[in-house]
């Protein structure tokens, strides 16, 4: 096969992503540098467009990178001025005091935000200061220089068939070159997992583990609106089935986010975690609250939540992983964008000193080492053992040891050292036979919704005259192998209706893609028992749009 010819552009810094990590690198090389050359490389098709976060912002990392934000009216204006944490049973809760938990799980002076729109505004500021950025450029491979070391990326390339074969229409996409690539992709990231992979950064580490966050933005009476008031709640109704539980967040305009969480570690390959969301709105209190209201907005993504013991080693030659890419989520205060902030800081300033002393194309060291020994490391050595006791000793014992451990930790000590997690999300999964299946009641339309309609409020879109940007491996695992032995779990833990087997009488199952529902939330890519399903990125500017999340 011939080889593609394609244009290249030379930069001293090439980010791939444009969320908090990649911007906050792009704006603090520009704050150190005017004439340094950034240019970031955004899949969406704006800035914004896949960024979903829950989002209560702890705002240090604003602060370290632009001080003034308040005054250049960055859209962080809901101060939290209420904390709940309620226990759910069936039909009622319990609610947890405040006072015994450590100090770091208070949202006291943190915010509740809509990061695709902080995001958003972070672009202008970048923008302003000089950094190129170009959305609807999808990056599908790196480059490679001589000796090994990441060149750069390929990004733009469109035109290519259902069938692979190049259309009329074909665009090769261009080389863009730096010499220093930042991955800030966010969680499983394409491009990262092939670093971590090539280079063996995860030697070493424990395997990284991952929650599923859904979400939906809601209008409703004002009479029930409380600006300020975030809500928690644990329990019902994943109980054992899976950890996981729920936020509450009422920003202005009467909106509020309903999220839900669920860990990828579970074991009963029947949990069906999207319905498991749409159970959680029939709660009295949530039904209470959202009854007269209507759904605006609904999407889902991956979460990062190894913490300290899972992040790989973060650099390479000539390249660096920000963010979540990394895997910086502080689980137990449900908080990451702080920390990918930061990262992007630390990136740049290690990149900056290292061009400035004429280096190129080798490891940012000094990135690793403020990232594992600064204010990130702090903040998630406190929290390390948290997400391990709740996997292997359930609900209560994290609340009360994992609780211990981080007042142990807040004083300066561990009395439990670094716990391990053990097997991957995919490993986790136990055959079908050995647990009962679930019994989900049906979407009522008004509180509760199926999957392809709630796809709908994603407003995502894919070319369907492309590949597949999902992969198999082998192509007859999901019939042979997962469906008889884990009951086909890929109907149930895509929360976006992709996959689905197919069974007509006297024939054997057909697996079923439907790509062109996908949201990006890389769950199939994490959960999948036999790791067979590959996430890579479609055309630029595919996939959802989301509008405030």
């Amino acid at each position: 096969m011939a080889e593609i010819e394609r244009e290249a552009m030379e930069y001293d810094v090439v980010i791939v992503g444009a969320g908090p990590a990649g911007l906050s690198a792009a704006i603090r090389l520009k704050q150190l540098d005017a004439e340094c050359n950034v240019v970031v490389l955004e899949k969406g098709s704006e800035v914004g467009a896949h960024i979903l976060s829950g989002a209560v912002l702890d705002p240090c990392g604003l602060d370290a990178l632009i001080p003034d934000w308040k005054d250049k009216g960055a859209p962080v204006k809901v101060e939290v001025k209420e904390d709940n944490f309620f226990m759910l049973g069936e039909s009622g809760k319990i609610r947890v005091p405040n006072f015994p938990m450590p100090p770091l799980m208070h949202n006291h002076g943190n915010y509740i935000v809509s990061m695709g729109n902080v995001c958003r505004w972070m672009a202008e500021q970048a923008e302003e200061l000089g950094v190129e950025i170009f959305p609807g450029m999808a990056c599908s491979e790196l480059v490679y220089g001589d000796n090994g070391e990441v060149k750069g990326v390929v990004a733009g390339e469109f035109g290519i068939e259902a069938d692979g074969t190049k259309g009329a229409n074909y665009e090769p996409g261009m080389e863009l070159h730096g010499k220093y690539v930042f991955l800030s992709e966010g969680v499983r990231g394409s491009l990262g997992k092939q670093v971590i992979a090539k280079y063996n950064l995860d030697e070493g580490k424990e395997p990284q583990k991952y929650g599923l966050g859904m979400k939906e933005i809601w209008e409703i009476d004002p009479a029930k609106h409380r600006e300020g008031t975030v809500t928690h709640t644990m329990g019902w109704p994943l109980n054992k089935n899976a950890g996981g539980g729920s936020f509450i967040y009422h920003l202005e305009n009467n909106q509020v986010y309903v999220g839900f969480v669920v860990h990828l570690g579970y074991k009963n390959p029947h949990v069906f975690p999207y319905m498991e969301f749409q159970r959680f709105k029939h709660h009295p209190m949530v039904a209470e609250l959202l009854e007269g209201g209507k759904r605006v907005a609904y999407g889902a993504r991956a979460i990062t939540e190894g913490g300290w013991q899972s992040m790989p080693k973060m650099v390479a030659p000539g390249v660096a992983l920000l963010g979540c890419e990394v895997g910086m989520v502080n689980v137990p205060r449900i908080k990451g964008n702080h920390n990918a902030m930061l990262s992007g800081k630390a990136a740049a300033e290690a990149a900056h000193a290292a061009i400035k002393a004429g280096r190129s194309a080798d490891e940012l060291d000094d990135y690793e080492t403020e990232v594992r020994e600064g204010a990130i490391g702090e903040d998630l050595r406190k929290v390390r053992n948290v997400k391990p006791l709740w996997s292997k000793y359930g609900l209560t014992a994290s609340l009360l040891l994992g609780g211990f451990d981080m007042w142990t930790n807040t004083l300066g000590f561990s009395l439990l050292g670094t716990i391990g997690h053990g097997k991957s999300d995919a490993d986790a999964t136990e055959e079908a036979s050995k647990h009962e299946k679930i019994d989900y009641p049906k979407p009522d339309g008004k509180l509760s919704f199926d999957r392809l309609t709630n796809v709908a409020f994603s407003f995502t879109n894919h070319e369907e005259s492309q590949p597949a940007h999902l992969k198999l491996k082998d192509p007859s695992i999901p019939v042979s192998y997962n469906l008889p032995k884990y009951a086909g779990p890929s109907a149930r833990y895509c929360p976006a209706g992709v996959y689905e087997f197919v069974e007509e009488p006297g024939k054997e199952a057909r697996f079923v893609i439907n790509f062109q529902n996908c949201v990006h939330c890389k769950t199939c890519d994490i959960k999948d028992p036999a790791q067979n399903i590959v996430w890579t990125t479609p055309q630029g500017g595919d996939g959802p749009n989301y509008p405030n999340m």
